[in-house]
C-alpha cells in the first residue's frame, strides 16, 4: 500500500517571487529546514532537523528535476521514508488583475507501515509551513527584505502526546511475515 501528500495554494505573487522561495537556501531554512540547497539539476543536498526516534534529523534529497519558474522534483530520505517531493508552478490571474501563483505540491511514494505514520506526521505540519511560513517568506521578499523565521510559539499541549505516540510506532520493528509483531 503506498499513500501520497498532495496540497494545492494559490499565492499572490508572481511565479518567479514564489520560484525564488522555493529555490533559495536561506529562505528553504525559514520556511522549510535548514539546508544546503542549490537550485542545479543533480545536485545532492540535506536537510536537517531535530532527530527523533527511528530518524536522525537529516534528509538526503537530490534535484531530479528542475525548470524554471515551473517545476522542481526532489528525492526525499530519511528515517524510514523514500520519496520524491514535486513543485509545480502556474501562473494565474487574480481578482485584481494581479499575477498570481497557484503551487502544487506533492510527496509521493511512501510505503509500508512506518513510512505512512511518518506520512501523517508530515502532513500534520504541511498546512502551517505552506499557510503561514511560506505566505510570510514570500511577504518578505516581495517588501525587499531577507527571509527571516519569526519568533517560535511554544507547542500546543497535545502535539508532544501526538508526536510522542507517532515516534513509538515509526520506532518499532516492522513485522517480517506481516501477521503481527516480531517481539
Amino acid at each position: 500500500m503506498k499513500r501520497a501528500i498532495r496540497m494545492t495554494r494559490v499565492y499572490p505573487h508572481p511565479p518567479e517571487r514564489v520560484w525564488a522561495a522555493l529555490t533559495s537556501a536561506e529562505a528553504l531554512a525559514v520556511w522549510l529546514m535548514p539546508n544546503d540547497f542549490v537550485a542545479e539539476l543533480g545536485h545532492r543536498f540535506t536537510f536537517r532537523t531535530e532527530p527523533a526516534p527511528g530518524f536522525d534529523g537529516i534528509v538526503h534529497c537530490e534535484v531530479l528535476e528542475l525548470a524554471a519558474p515551473e517545476r522542481m522534483v526532489w528525492s526525499w530520505r530519511g528515517g524510514p521514508i523514500d520519496t520524491r517531493v514535486s513543485f509545480t508552478l502556474t501562473l494565474e490571474a487574480a481578482p485584481d488583475g494581479r499575477a498570481s501563483t497557484r503551487l502544487a505540491f506533492a510527496q509521493t511514494g511512501f510505503e509500508g507501515p512506518r513510512a505512512m505514520a511518518v506520512s501523517f506526521i508530515l502532513e500534520r505540519g504541511f498546512p502551517k509551513m505552506f499557510g503561514a511560513a511560506l505566505p510570510a517568506v514570500l511577504a518578505q521578499l516581495e517588501a525587499g527584505e531577507p527571509p527571516t523565521a519569526p519568533p517560535r510559539k511554544p507547542p500546543h499541549p497535545l502535539a508532544a502526546a501526538f508526536e510522542r505516540t507517532f515516534a513509538k510506532l515509526i520506532a518499532r520493528r516492522e513485522p517480517r511475515d506481516g501477521t503481527g509483531d516480531d517481539a
